[in-house]
């Protein structure tokens, strides 16, 4: 029977069978060695085919997917951890503070998402936390990337109506991500009564939150709405991608590069007569960008 991957707790998934039953499904061990390099070969939103033994369920395949999105394993770096398949919308939860998202962290997982052709947008909570100074760095943030086409929204997820949130979320299956502490559980328990998250304090010492979200699992806010909540996120790991194909994962340099000297074989670092660089220095190409750019090519930026 085909059923919908709806919780992965790494060894056990829970399914939503054809017929609404939910299922505890284990994987048939060959699945496992079948030249698979991520951590966890099947995810949350993955279809895939059932069969029971007794009370349990056992994965027998796993169904071609849409699209997904990975990131580095952390403990192992030559693997890939799969955080969700079959996704309409990439979300990232940012707050200027308690704790602060850095825009190296943003852009990694922009980056990621558009090398897996999925879809992009920010929510900027804890509004009423703001300080002037975070009002400015945020306003340019969202100047950044709202001219890039990657819709912002802003709340106070504890005294907001979350009635942007829902119109950016409608109809899509829309993977949640963002730092521990920013909020994202407290967002999604109220967007719909079905989810009940824990909830923990931010530490006044540390500006950071808890792991209160141990594994990714799907929610069905209504009929045709559904997020994948994921665990907090300390750093984000790029996978697969060859230092001349990073550019092509920013919009707004990947139509530059045929106009550079060395074309697609610029990595618009030290090269000359680079049209990117150009833009970086008219205006065209934000210079945050470009500077999370060339520490992603370098490979020595904070993945925080």
């Amino acid at each position: 029977m085909k059923g919908l991957v709806m919780r992965s707790t790494g060894m056990w998934y829970d399914v939503l069978l054809e017929d609404n039953r939910m299922q505890s499904c284990r994987v048939r061990g060959k699945l496992r060695l079948e030249g698979f390099k991520e951590t966890n070969p099947i995810a949350v939103g993955d279809y895939v085919d059932v069969e029971t033994e007794g009370s349990e369920g056992v994965i027998t395949r796993i169904h071609e997917r849409k699209n997904h999105i990975l990131r580095q394993s952390v403990k192992k770096t030559q693997h890939a951890h799969v955080l969700a398949a079959n996704i309409d919308l990439a979300v990232l939860v940012v707050t200027m503070s308690m704790p602060r998202t850095s825009s190296g962290f943003i852009d990694r997982f922009l980056v990621t998402a558009e090398s897996f052709d999925v879809p992009q947008a920010l929510i900027f909570n804890k509004q009423d936390l703001l300080t002037e100074e975070d009002q400015g760095l945020q306003s340019e943030l969202i100047a950044t990337y709202e001219t890039l086409g990657i819709p912002c929204v802003k709340i106070s997820a504890v005294h907001d109506k979350l009635t942007p949130v829902m119109e950016l979320l409608s109809g899509k299956t829309s993977l949640i991500a963002g730092h521990s502490g920013v909020g994202k559980s407290t967002m999604l328990n109220k967007l719909s009564p079905s989810i009940q998250q824990s909830v923990a304090e931010i530490s006044s010492f540390s500006q950071k939150g808890t792991h209160t979200t141990t594994f990714a699992e799907m929610f069905g806010v209504d009929d045709k709405t559904f997020v994948i909540d994921t665990p907090g996120i300390k750093e984000w790991g790029l996978i697969g991608m060859k230092p001349e194909e990073l550019s092509d994962n920013f919009p707004e340099m990947r139509n530059l590069r045929a106009h550079c000297k060395f074309g697609y074989r610029c990595l618009h670092f030290n090269e000359p007569k680079c049209a990117v660089k150009e833009a970086v220095e008219n205006g065209a190409v934000a210079l945050s960008r470009y500077e999370n750019y060339l520490s992603m090519l370098i490979g020595e930026d904070n993945r925080k």
